[in-house]
């Protein structure tokens, strides 16, 4: 008997189909690359969010495509999307909505803020108060907003996708660490390379004053969507793939570069990250290589560097690097 179930653990074929999820990932990429060009691991690490029904934080100077990938991202679903900017006067109820009284019907209705839509965009997310911030904690966690003692559900999918200048301090309002742990992924954006920023010039230059967003199609619906989603919750995972995670984030709590390390939900979003980017490769198991494409951007804004690294110019991508080092890859 025990042969038998060892006979089943090593049979790597496919029993989830994910030739439906791997379809439709390659068509959001085609459809995403007729514009952006080079970000293949920022796109790759949206899908994954998405698909896992995470939130991402996107950090890079200005003009490098966080906005325009964002949108375009969200162009190439058929489900609705808002875009908010976001200002030092923008208040709670700008996002959220207000109840407005009726002269017909003598009595208060809520008028809905732009928030309530599928895949939200917030440009410039440090540029609000703690107030309008605050505001955001029910929704991106429980997915609905209670206004005036009234619940209001977010209908699936619901994502937010929010950008941020990491050089321009002035006039901002840095995200808390309450707030910052409720997006799955930070994503840092950088500047394209030499290749890439010609090709760039050569398709902007082909568009012909065309709109980006008119060339991209709507390629995954809310249905097929659903379905992929409960694909990835039937991904298998074996012992050692959680013992490597759960030592992976503990190292984080002791490293003596890191102030602040991450908690158990970091575990459990790298856990669900790793699952999606095994299923993207077409695969029901997760490998090692799995956990760790999944580990810097859910970790990246989790950790806090002690203030004698922080000056000596060390960021938390190589601190995450040297952990990943010092554990053991299971086997």
């Amino acid at each position: 008997m025990e042969d038998n179930d060892q006979e089943k653990e090593l049979d790597f074929n496919n029993r989830i189909p994910l030739e439906g999820l791997a379809t439709a990932v390659e068509d959001i990429k085609k459809e995403l690359e007729k514009v952006i060009i080079g970000q293949h691991r920022f796109v790759e690490q949206l899908i994954v969010a998405l698909l896992i029904d995470g939130h991402v934080l996107i950090e890079g100077v200005p003009g490098i495509a966080k906005t325009i990938t964002a949108k375009l991202f969200a162009k190439t679903l058929k489900t609705q999307f808002s875009r908010i900017q976001f200002t030092p006067d923008l208040m709670p109820s700008d996002i959220l909505g207000t109840s407005v009284f009726n002269a017909k019907s003598a009595d208060f209705e809520f008028k809905k803020g732009p928030v309530f839509s599928n895949i939200v965009l917030i440009d410039e997310i440090n540029r609000a108060p703690a107030k309008t911030q605050a505001a955001l904690f029910e929704i991106m966690e429980e997915r609905q907003v209670t206004m005036d003692g009234t619940t209001y559900t977010m209908p699936p999918p619901f994502m937010v996708l929010a950008t941020q200048n990491p050089i321009e301090q002035e006039g901002t309002y840095a995200l808390p660490e309450a707030q910052l742990d409720r997006f799955l992924f930070k994503i840092k954006v950088d500047y394209p390379t030499l290749d890439n920023e010609v090709m760039i010039l050569k398709t902007h230059h082909a568009r012909k004053g065309k709109l980006p967003e008119n060339t991209i199609k709507e390629v995954l619906s809310p249905d097929a969507l659903a379905m992929f989603k409960q694909q990835i919750q039937d991904i298998v995972v074996e012992d050692k793939i959680f013992k490597y995670i759960a030592d992976l984030i503990a190292k984080t709590r002791s490293h003596p570069h890191l102030y602040l390390g991450a908690s158990p939900r970091a575990s459990i979003a790298s856990l669900n990250a790793a699952k999606a980017f095994a299923a993207i490769q077409g695969r029901d198991f997760v490998t090692p290589e799995d956990v760790k494409s999944a580990l810097v951007p859910v970790l990246n804004h989790r950790l806090i560097l002690t203030p004698e690294r922080e000056m000596e110019g060390l960021d938390t991508g190589k601190v995450i690097a040297m952990i990943v080092e010092s554990v053991a890859i299971p086997r």
